[in-house]
C-alpha cells in the first residue's frame, strides 16, 4: 500500500487509482523523471559553487499555464524508474559533490521518495533534504516526510485565489500554501548554514507575474507578519512568456524594471531583511534544462 491508489496525497484528492490509471498529475503510481544532476541555478545558499544535486521528477498536481518546466509537468517527458534506482541517484549525486538533494516537484510522489530516501539514507546519504515544491500541499502527506527533509523551498504562488483558478486551475491556493508552509516551519524550524549552505529551515519563493505586484505584496506582508525573518525569501524575476501564454494578454510579457523594483522597495519598507533578490536580465529561456533524461539510466560498467 503505498498511498496512491486510490490517490488523495495532494489537495486536489482526486482519488483515482493510479495502478491502473493516471490522476489529475497524469501519472501512474511509478516515480518518473526527467533529468538527475548538477544544478546551478538555485538561489546561492541551494547551489552554492558546487551545485546542488536536482532530480526533476516528470508530472505536477498543479496545472499553470506559464510553467517553464512545460514539457516535463504537463506533456510527462522523463523515464519511469524504481524506488531502488532513485535511491541510487541520490547516492551518485551526492558522490558527485552535490551540496544537497533537490527534490523539484515531488509532491505527487511522497510515499515513494520516502521510501528511496530511507534506503539511502541508510546506504550513507547525509547531505541535506531540499523539498521543492509548488506550495500546493496536503498537510497530512507532508506529515509522512517529517524527519526525513531538512529543507523546505515552496512556492507561495498567489494571495488572490481568482489567480489560482485562473492560471493554475486550482481552487483556495493561499489558504493550501499558508497551511504547508506552517507544518514545513513546524517541521524544519529557523534556518541553518553551513558554509554559507542552508542545512535546515523554510525558504519560500515568489515569482512576481506581470501586473501582478499588487498580490506579491500581500504575500511579503502575510510571510513577514507571520515568520517575521525566521524564514528566507525568494523575490524573482525570472518570469518568463513562453508559446504557451501568448493569448493571455496579462502574461505575454516579462516583468518590467519598475514592476520588480516596486514590490523589492516594498519588502525592504516592511522589514523583510532575510530575502534574495534578482538582479539583471533572468528572464531567459536558457534557464530552463535540456530534458534528456541525463543521470536518470544506470550506467554499465
Amino acid at each position: 500500500m503505498n498511498n496512491l491508489n486510490p490517490c488523495n496525497i495532494c489537495p486536489r484528492k482526486c482519488n483515482k487509482n493510479r495502478n491502473k490509471n493516471i490522476g489529475y498529475c497524469r501519472i501512474k503510481d511509478k516515480i518518473k523523471v526527467a533529468r538527475c544532476d548538477l544544478y546551478f541555478y538555485e538561489e546561492p545558499s541551494i547551489s552554492g559553487k558546487k551545485g546542488s544535486g536536482t532530480v526533476f521528477f516528470s508530472g505536477c498536481n498543479l496545472d499553470c499555464v506559464y510553467c517553464q518546466n512545460y514539457e516535463i509537468s504537463h506533456n510527462n517527458k522523463g523515464v519511469y524508474i524504481t524506488i531502488k534506482r532513485l535511491s541510487e541517484i541520490f547516492l551518485e549525486l551526492k558522490e558527485k559533490g552535490a551540496n544537497n538533494i533537490n527534490l523539484v516537484t515531488p509532491t505527487i510522489y511522497i510515499p515513494l521518495i520516502k521510501k528511496a530516501l530511507i534506503k539511502a539514507k541508510e546506504k550513507g546519504l547525509n547531505i541535506p533534504i531540499v523539498y521543492n515544491s509548488s506550495g500546493y500541499e496536503d498537510v497530512t502527506s507532508l506529515k509522512l516526510l517529517e524527519g526525513l527533509i531538512d529543507v523546505y523551498m515552496p512556492d507561495f504562488k498567489y494571495m488572490n485565489d481568482e489567480y489560482g483558478e485562473k492560471y493554475s486551475k486550482c481552487k483556495n491556493y493561499s489558504e493550501i500554501a499558508k497551511k504547508a508552509i506552517q507544518e514545513m516551519y513546524r517541521q524544519v524550524g529557523i534556518n541553518k548554514f553551513k558554509n554559507n549552505i542552508m542545512t535546515k529551515g523554510v525558504l519560500v519563493r515568489h515569482l512576481i507575474l506581470p501586473s501582478l505586484t499588487n498580490d506579491s505584496k500581500e504575500i511579503l506582508k502575510y510571510l513577514h507578519d507571520t515568520y517575521q525573518n525566521n524564514i528566507y525569501i525568494s523575490i524573482m524575476n525570472q518570469y518568463t512568456p513562453l508559446k504557451t501564454v501568448e493569448h493571455i494578454e496579462k502574461l505575454n510579457k516579462k516583468v518590467t524594471k519598475e514592476e520588480y523594483e516596486e514590490v523589492i522597495e516594498y519588502a525592504i519598507d516592511i522589514g523583510i531583511e532575510n530575502a534574495y533578490i534578482q538582479e539583471d536580465e533572468t528572464a531567459k529561456e536558457s534557464f530552463i534544462p535540456i530534458w534528456d533524461n541525463k543521470g536518470v539510466k544506470k550506467k554499465e560498467n
